[in-house]
């Protein structure tokens, strides 16, 4: 794992790695890297065309590895404005960005109802609640 942010507010490395591993299949190796705004907006705008830092980028390198990287002021921000715990917000986008790294995506309504189904699962048995629920 990877941190170009204070560590503070984050999750531990060892919360991270756990939810991670929850989404992913033995043996898939990935780097889980959490950034600041300006990298995050650097990304997005190279890799999806958006001029806009996002919560969670996917890059796949093949069938067992990839990159997920984690916006920590996106992050942060959604979860106060969707009255979410920072931890719970954080467990959903890594599971989110794990799913995809696994061939999951959210393009199409029968593929995204299939994806949020899968990340309600695994994140149920991580103890936390339905993450398309706003509380």
């Amino acid at each position: 794992m990877q941190l170009a942010v204070s560590r503070s507010g984050l999750p531990a490395p060892r919360l991270l790695r756990r939810w991670a591993s929850a989404a992913a299949p033995k043996g898939l190796q990935l780097t889980l890297r959490v950034v600041g705004a300006v990298e995050g907006k650097n990304l997005n705008r190279r890799f999806r065309k958006k001029n806009r830092a996002t919560n969670v980028l996917s890059f796949s390198y093949g069938k067992d590895t990839g990159d997920i990287v984690l916006c920590h002021p996106v992050v942060a921000r959604e979860a106060r404005e969707q009255g979410k715990s920072l931890a719970a917000h954080y467990a959903h986008l890594v599971v989110h960005g794990v799913l995809h790294l696994r061939g999951y995506d959210h393009d199409a309504r029968a593929r995204a109802a299939k994806m949020e189904q899968r990340e309600i699962r695994i994140l149920r048995r991580l103890g936390f609640g339905n993450p398309y629920e706003l509380e």
